[in-house]
């Protein structure tokens, strides 16, 4: 087993941050999918390794952001749906993370859980290379349409989310409750 310090660990669990704004340079697919690698060892009952990651090109992104904006068009005006577009186009890196259905709830459901340790793995890597992430399930990621625009089958996947990624422009502060307020102990 490799030595590291436990303290090491914990300010890395206890620093990484959701980023909403990001510098304007992509930082290139590599490290993500060195982090896919890393994701890809999260806990999986049954070893169904049902993550299926869909790394975002150009192209697409820009489809996706047409997409969002016609979608924002239609609840909330012209002036969201522009403000939708040109915040997902300065996004300099996206991906999707789907979960492979089960026809057995329970399996479905620790598939479903078995992504989300997958992206904190995936998040906790890149933290430290100086990359953030932004976990969304926006509406408009959960619409069939979605789905057809990417060419993903939502009978056989699920979307776990919609990720950007990227250097942070700035790293939001955040405090959690004490741990007292959280444990039950159950003699």
């Amino acid at each position: 087993m490799q030595e590291f310090e436990p303290a090491d660990l914990a300010d890395v669990l206890r620093g990484r941050r959701s980023v909403n704004f990001f510098e304007p340079e992509p930082v290139g697919t590599e490290i993500l999918l060195e982090a896919i690698e890393i994701a890809r060892w999260a806990p999986n009952h049954r070893l169904t390794e049902p993550w299926r990651f869909y790394v975002i090109g150009d192209e697409t992104a820009e489809t996706i952001a047409r997409f969002a904006a016609d979608f924002e068009l239609e609840a909330k005006g012209e002036r969201a749906a522009q403000l939708r577009y040109d915040r997902l186009r300065a996004i300099p890196g996206n991906f999707i993370l789907t979960s492979r259905r089960s026809d057995d709830e329970i399996v479905d459901l620790e598939n479903y859980a078995a992504c989300c340790c997958a992206v904190q793995n995936l998040m906790l890597y890149l933290w430290p290379h100086g990359i953030g992430v932004k976990w969304t399930t926006g509406a408009f990621t959960q619409t069939r349409a979605f789905f057809e625009l990417l060419g993903i089958d939502p009978d056989a996947e699920r979307l776990v989310g919609f990720f950007w990624y990227g250097i942070p422009k700035a790293v939001p502060t955040q405090k959690r409750r004490d741990v007292s307020e959280i444990v039950i102990e159950k003699p």
